[in-house]
């Protein structure tokens, strides 16, 4: 029954997606935005890496409870652990902010920035060449790192362009 259980929660998040990105399937309503969030919801808690990803992203950053915005993180926090680039990036944001749960933690931001970066993710490659260039997140100022990573930087927003 697991894999039952594994197809329903993909069909759920694929039809969150949908709910949630196009506006042509049903009109944007209280109700549909209810739905959209209630799939969510439910494919987060069943562990689906994406949902962990869009659905903990919503409530960190949408969220008015200190209790939703700790859960957001939280999941931000295990898709990143599952691997998600996306996910790596925010749950550096987190840890280099901070926020009530999850105090500032600057080498684990730096850990997570690097890991999203090698990974594609050129916003954390830019992040990591500012916090070199200017000694920022505990780091010293190495213009040599700080030059690694924005070229890395550059050749994946250049590789992102190319595909878009």
């Amino acid at each position: 029954m697991p894999q039952a259980s594994s197809l329903f929660t993909r069909l759920e998040f694929r039809l969150a997606e949908q709910l949630f990105h196009t506006r042509w399937l049903l009109p944007r309503s209280p109700r549909t935005q209810r739905l959209t969030m209630q799939l969510f919801k439910r494919c987060a808690e069943a562990g689906h890496p994406d949902a962990l990803s869009i659905y903990g992203h919503m409530l960190f950053h949408r969220s008015q409870s200190p209790h939703d915005k700790a859960r957001g993180a939280r999941y931000v926090l295990e898709a990143a652990q599952a691997g998600d680039i996306k996910s790596q990036y925010q749950a550096a944001r987190i840890h280099e902010h901070g926020c009530v749960q999850y105090p500032r933690r600057e080498d684990y931001a730096v850990t997570l920035y690097a890991r999203a970066a090698q990974s594609g993710h050129f916003l954390a490659a830019e992040r990591l060449a500012r916090a070199y260039r200017l000694g920022e997140l505990g780091l010293t100022i190495d213009s040599e790192q700080a030059a690694y990573w924005q070229g890395l930087a550059d050749r994946q927003s250049q590789a992102e362009l190319a595909t878009a």
